[in-house]
């Protein structure tokens, strides 16, 4: 019985390998095309070859790019795109070769194994979607920034003595990086390929201000007068003109505040002229001169208004129109500005005007300094430097008689600005504000030499040599002056 039993044994397994084997080459042998019961998602690729599957495939991709998807921009602004132009594209194509490989590798018996577990249950490969991280960008920046709005701070219009609120309203922005990720994570790893929509990253921005905050802005804080009245037409219009770019500047707290970016550029179309100012130690014209006043009037009322100044530069030579060291000069072609921060707790209100050749700066604000508390400000002059005499240049290519003036001399200065502090009419502190050097620079003049009279020559260069401006022009006088007319009437004849 035992070898009987073993006979039928190794008859059996014999009887199992003839069976497998050639069912097992057949499936070897049928290795171009996909075994039954492979699909890729929904799409079943039984049989295909691997260029029918691919096809197949991307067929199905490209089917999806004409799908809508809704993008919820600023404001949730629907901007409807489709797939296609967000750059759908078929991610994993090698899942054809990893299809059409089942059941052809492996020994016998994991070969096998497979194909039954066909016949049981099908085999599914996922189509992974890719989208292109540019189109994604693109559409953004084109189709859904537009509808971005900028948020608009709270304002106020001072008319006829009184203060009008101008209402303000918040600003949206699209976070274009991080809604292409949101964007792009979605589409690849939740989307069920139908229409859909998203919801795009925005971020809201607050106006400044509001209604309650700027009612309180009421008090005069600082304010400030100089007079241009000695200053020609063309002077007085550009300190007009500063003024009245500056009038109804609102600053909120931490704010900083720039005069360069509200007065420039100094040019004809911004409503400048031609007027003096000072360059290399001279009073040349260059359009907007006469700007300097403005800042320094401006500097003053903010002085008053305790308020932080950031930035601020002396001229190169002193001004008449304030004391030393209380001078703030601005340049466009160096660089040099005018600036100040509100380090108060409210918003302040820059009013400015111009009257009878007076400009005027008022700073308003929410007045919560002691009423006791009176602040001032004191110029101390700490070295004066006057011109030794008038410089004279001798120009034998010029006429005797041409004479170019620079006008006058400017003496040096070194001050200081203090502030005072007193409460109750005492004083509590002192306190050094800036320091500021002013260059010494002698009056100057060209004067012409070329005469044909020896003694006139004699006579210009001798004055010249004075050093003494005034004394060469008296001495032109009389060089210049017609001889006197010989008159008939006056002789005697008895």
């Amino acid at each position: 019985m035992k070898k009987s039993g073993k006979k039928w044994l190794l008859l059996g397994c014999l009887f199992l390998v003839c069976v497998l084997i050639p069912r097992t080459m057949v499936g070897a042998t049928g290795s171009d095309t996909i075994k039954n019961g492979i699909y890729a998602d929904d799409i079943e690729l039984s049989g295909m070859s691997a260029a029918e599957a691919e096809q197949t495939i991307r067929t199905y991709v490209d089917g999806l790019r004409d799908t809508e998807i809704t993008l919820l921009a600023a404001g949730n602004q629907s901007v409807v795109v489709t797939a296609g132009e967000l750059g759908i594209a078929w991610g994993n194509p090698e899942l054809v070769e990893e299809a059409l490989a089942v059941g052809i590798r492996g020994n016998v018996i994991e070969r096998y194994k497979i194909l039954k577990d066909l016949e049981r249950e099908n085999l599914v490969y996922p189509i992974a979607l890719t989208f292109d991280l540019q189109s994604i960008s693109d559409v953004l920046i084109e189709k859904c920034i537009p509808y971005d709005v900028k948020a608009v701070s709270y304002g106020l219009v001072r008319e006829n003595d009184n203060f009008r609120i101008v209402e303000g309203h918040t600003g949206y922005a699209l976070d274009v990086e991080t809604s292409i990720d949101k964007v792009s994570q979605y589409l690849t790893q939740e989307w069920d390929r139908k229409v859909c929509t998203i919801g795009l990253d925005v971020v809201v921005e607050e106006p400044k201000g509001s209604v309650e905050e700027l009612s309180k802005v009421k008090d005069i804080l600082g304010s400030y007068t100089t007079e241009y009245t000695t200053s020609n037409y063309n002077r007085s219009a550009n300190v007009d003109n500063g003024c009245k770019l500056i009038d109804g500047a609102l600053v909120y707290p931490g704010e900083e505040f720039s005069m360069h970016a509200l007065v420039t550029p100094f040019t004809t179309a911004n409503g400048y002229y031609m007027a003096g100012s000072y360059m290399n130690g001279q009073v040349v014209d260059s359009l907007g001169g006469g700007i300097c006043q403005v800042s320094t009037t401006l500097y003053n009322a903010l002085l008053l208004a305790e308020l932080d100044i950031t930035e601020r530069y002396n001229h190169s030579m002193i001004v008449t129109y304030v004391e030393p060291s209380a001078d703030a000069a601005i340049s466009e072609s160096s660089g040099k500005d005018f600036k100040f921060v509100n380090n108060l707790e409210y918003p302040v209100y820059i009013e400015g005007f111009t009257k009878n050749k007076h400009i005027t700066f008022n700073i308003y604000g929410c007045e919560t300094r002691d009423l006791n508390r009176e602040v001032r400000y004191e110029s101390k002059v700490l070295e004066v430097n006057y011109p030794p005499s008038d410089t004279i240049y001798a120009d034998a290519s010029r006429p005797l008689g041409y004479v170019s003036d620079s006008g006058s001399a400017h003496v040096g200065y070194k001050a200081q600005l203090w502030k005072v502090v007193l409460e109750n009419g005492r004083e509590v502190s002192r306190t050094q504000v800036n320091s500021s050097s002013y260059k010494m620079v002698p009056r100057s003049a060209v004067v012409g030499t070329a005469t044909e009279d020896p003694g006139a020559y004699e006579e210009i260069m001798a004055a010249i040599g004075t050093g003494n401006v005034n004394h060469v022009k008296d001495v032109l006088a009389i060089l210049l002056a017609p001889p006197e007319e010989y008159n008939d009437d006056d002789d005697d004849d008895d």
